[in-house]
């Protein structure tokens, strides 16, 4: 009887340690953590909220690991084994360290991002390049902890990298060229461009490899970054996203010009004031400037709020033009030519 205690003794401490970790974490995360949540989320700096979204429910990793340090020293255990278990216990301590460190990276570049209007919270390749820079540096520190020297290993990578950057000029050409694409603050998520080739669409991200643009028919474009730097691109959305809309028009040779003009305005402030995606404290104005074959032609300048706008306000302002020419009596003349001919008088 006295031996069945003896055991069950030297069984209840450890376990005792493991659930009183277990239990301190959870109290700790349901609690203590849930309040300094709250007192976080009343301060004016956004940074301590992304700090403890990264550090969410780590605190019952951690107390468990501590229970089971404390287990292992309440039983008798070979010293080997201990080193063992001391070992594994630490890399999982700075594994889960560098986990919280990369998401306090990320969020930190994400708020910096959405403070300056910038795309490196939107882009894959710059949250991608910081997950492997710390957790590279997580890997060498876990290394060093194991007593396993780093020096020739990156004394090795730095001789092999030379090599590994030749058989990978494509992969790095792009890597390096979508670094340039988001350092330039010129192409960012969300805008509209236009390529030289004539592909067009909203980016969707830009990673290590390649840029996805989704085109207005909703299917995506894949353009490699090496690519995209190296041609000519027309951004709609840079530097603002509002845009002029020109719509070109023809009246008769006999019309009131000066009719033309003020009915022609009239109807771009109601299409200004009226159509989702008017710009409505624009003024819209018609420059004349071509005698052509057979009508006077002008350019009519409306303004979009962006630049999928202009399709619906072409459309409304067209239809609406055209009634209003129709009701004023001003001709929208049809592609002709007049031939005069000239009788000669032949003096008999």
């Amino acid at each position: 009887m006295m031996v069945d205690f003896v055991h069950l003794k030297q069984f209840m401490y450890p376990l005792l340690f493991i659930l009183g970790g277990v239990f301190l974490g959870m109290i700790f995360e349901k609690i203590i953590f849930k309040e300094i949540r709250k007192i976080a989320q009343k301060t004016k700096w956004k940074g301590d909220e992304v700090i403890i979204r990264a550090i969410h429910k780590m605190p019952i990793l951690w107390f468990f690991i501590a229970g089971l340090y404390g287990a292992i020293h309440s039983i008798e255990i070979s010293p080997t084994l201990l080193s063992i278990i001391h070992k594994v216990l630490l890399c999982i301590i700075i594994f889960s360290g560098t986990l919280v460190l990369a998401r306090i990276a990320i969020g930190l570049i994400n708020l910096y991002s959405e403070k300056v209007g910038g795309v490196f919270a939107s882009s894959s390749i710059f949250s991608n390049l910081i997950k492997f820079l710390v957790f590279l540096l997580g890997i060498l520190i876990i290394l060093q902890s194991l007593g396993i020297s780093i020096t020739p290993m990156l004394t090795a990578l730095g001789v092999g990298g030379l090599a590994v950057a030749l058989a990978l000029q494509d992969t790095l050409s792009n890597l390096f060229a979508g670094l340039h694409i988001i350092a330039s603050k010129q192409l960012r998520i969300g805008d509209y461009i236009k390529l030289e080739s004539g592909e067009e669409g909203y980016v969707m991200d830009i990673n290590w490899r390649n840029t996805a643009i989704r085109a207005l028919p909703n299917n995506l474009v894949i353009i490699p970054n090496s690519k995209l730097s190296s041609t000519i691109i027309t951004n709609y959305y840079f530097p603002e996203k509002e845009m002029a809309v020109l719509i070109q028009v023809g009246v008769s040779y006999d019309s009131d010009l000066d009719k033309v003009e003020k009915t022609t305005i009239e109807v771009g402030k109601e299409i200004m004031s009226e159509i989702q995606g008017g710009v409505t404290e624009f003024e819209p104005f018609i420059r004349y400037h071509t005698f052509a074959d057979f009508s006077i032609n002008f350019t009519v300048i409306l303004r979009a709020k962006e630049f999928v706008d202009q399709y619906l306000i072409k459309h409304e302002f067209i239809k609406r033009l055209h009634q209003r020419f129709r009701e004023q009596g001003i001709e929208i003349p049809f592609p002709i030519r007049t031939i005069y001919m000239r009788e000669s008088c032949q003096s008999s």
